[in-house]
């Protein structure tokens, strides 16, 4: 039955969560609407701007789907007036409804890379709401905003001023430098250092300018799955390597690869730390300028039990280690940057390289990060969340032994923002997981960050991002699920 014009509006459902576009969805509806002879031929549709008000969507959201439809034959437009449905709905429009389904109906042809990004669990499937204990993330509700804030300001407020400069702002790279060298032992000049989106952008980086199709890349097994899925997008040969007590094992027997990516200060997801003499050994077993190796220290301004481990980079002799940071970890995940160390003999070819593929960073972002560092803001946090998160932690473990230590057997980490602990029986983490996700308690199966088949089975839980009474309260949680 044919409906009226202030019903229209009613008919159409528009959804911002669906893949699928806003102009998309309008069209699908809209054709649908004409086909089923909902929409008459000869009714005139409400006007592009009546029609967006009616929707709370753009006028040119409106204006693209009538568009569309012109083209396709549903409808008649004309500049200045109201378009026209121009078919019956028991006619099909020749070739337009045709192709439109064809359309949707075929299936895309992706590149192998992307073939395969269903089959991994990375990003996390279930990003909802953030909940106890998902684990990769600080707290953000303890990060100073209202001294971060006026530093947002600052920055804008001088943006004004600042003439067009490089990609990575000259303030926050010796800032940068200067902290890196205090703290984690790095040693670079500031010019080595690029500011980019993220952590894994910075990999995305070393992938596109480092790794042709066929190299050999390893990484840890089980490991960060964004690593193996940054070098293959480059068509590496990606080999995981098992883990010990230490982390990464060196592997004598096997022909030296392109690259090694390894997170030796706190092993992702086991929190392992990688020795002195462990670090020194997969330098003396590196080629320079043959084998690369990719250290990625993503929380390693948390170490709670002893002093720190120097960063691979800063026992390099030879220019051959990479060095990947983030601030998402120590700051907040909004904040979306990350900081690159480039050996020396690279650094004006990853110049080159980031500016053609794109991965800038906010100046007006650095150069606010550049002032929360200098003033001393950034130091103060972290000491101040250091202590905060090494109680989480040890709240979590003691929680943990008390309540289900006869089903978990948990590796307490030297420092970092999450802990694995291993089912003792033969139950599947995978089903675990699922059971607790459904309860309210978000945790990850360590099976699922295995780059082959899985050697182990546990759940990789998040101290830092919850309070005592939260943890204490998804423990509970996780005792009467088990």
């Amino acid at each position: 039955m044919p409906v009226s014009e202030s019903m229209i509006s009613g008919l159409i459902d528009l959804s911002r969560t669906e893949e699928e576009g806003l102009v998309a969805q309008l069209t699908s509806q809209l054709r649908s609407l004409i086909a089923t002879g909902r929409l008459a031929k000869g009714r005139a549709l409400p006007s592009s701007r009546r029609l967006a008000s009616d929707l709370g969507v753009s006028r040119n959201t409106v204006t693209y789907a009538f568009e569309q439809l012109a083209a396709e034959g549903y409808l008649q437009a004309s500049h200045g007036r109201r378009p026209v449905v121009t078919v019956d709905g028991a006619e099909p429009v020749e070739g337009a409804g045709a192709a439109a389904s064809h359309v949707r109906s075929a299936r895309p042809q992706l590149s192998p890379w992307a073939s395969q990004l269903k089959q991994t669990d990375w990003p996390m499937s279930y990003q909802a709401p953030l909940k106890p204990l998902r684990p990769g993330h600080g707290d953000f509700r303890e990060f100073p905003n209202e001294v971060w804030a006026r530093c947002l300001r600052r920055s804008a407020v001088r943006a004004a001023k600042r003439e067009l400069g490089p990609l990575n702002r000259a303030r926050l790279r010796e800032a940068l430098a200067h902290y890196l060298a205090t703290s984690r032992g790095v040693r670079a000049r500031a010019d080595q250092i690029m500011i980019l989106p993220s952590a894994q952008a910075a990999l995305t980086l070393i992938a596109a300018a480092l790794v042709s199709p066929g190299d050999d890349v390893w990484v840890e097994d089980p490991g960060y799955p964004g690593a193996a899925a940054a070098f293959r997008a480059s068509g590496a040969r990606v080999t995981g390597i098992g883990l010990d007590e230490q982390g990464m094992q060196p592997m004598p027997g096997m022909a030296v690869p392109k690259l090694v990516f390894m997170t030796p200060s706190h092993q992702h997801p086991t929190g392992r730390l990688m020795s002195l003499a462990r670090r020194t050994e997969f330098l003396r077993s590196s080629r320079p300028g043959k084998t690369w190796i990719v250290e990625d220290d993503y929380d390693g301004e948390f170490h709670y039990d002893s002093r720190p481990v120097p960063a691979l980079q800063g026992l390099d002799a030879h220019g051959r280690v990479f060095y990947v940071g983030t601030f998402s970890k120590a700051m907040t995940s909004d904040i979306r940057l990350g900081y690159l160390v480039v050996p020396p003999a690279l650094v004006s070819t990853f110049e080159i390289a980031q500016r053609h593929i794109g991965l800038i960073a906010s100046s007006h972002i650095q150069e606010a990060l550049a002032e929360f560092i200098a003033d001393g803001h950034f130091l103060a946090h972290l000491r101040r969340m250091r202590r905060l998160y090494h109680a989480r932690r040890d709240h979590l473990v003691e929680g943990l032994e008390r309540n289900l230590g006869e089903v978990l057997l948990v590796e307490v980490p030297s420092g970092g923002i999450q802990l694995v602990a291993r089912l003792k029986r033969s139950r599947t983490d995978q089903a675990a997981v699922k059971r607790l996700v459904k309860a309210g308690v978000e945790t990850r199966a360590l099976s699922s960050l295995a780059l082959g088949k899985p050697r182990d089975n546990g759940l990789l839980l998040g101290f830092a991002a919850w309070r005592e009474s939260e943890i204490s309260a998804a423990v509970r949680t996780m005792a009467s699920c088990f």
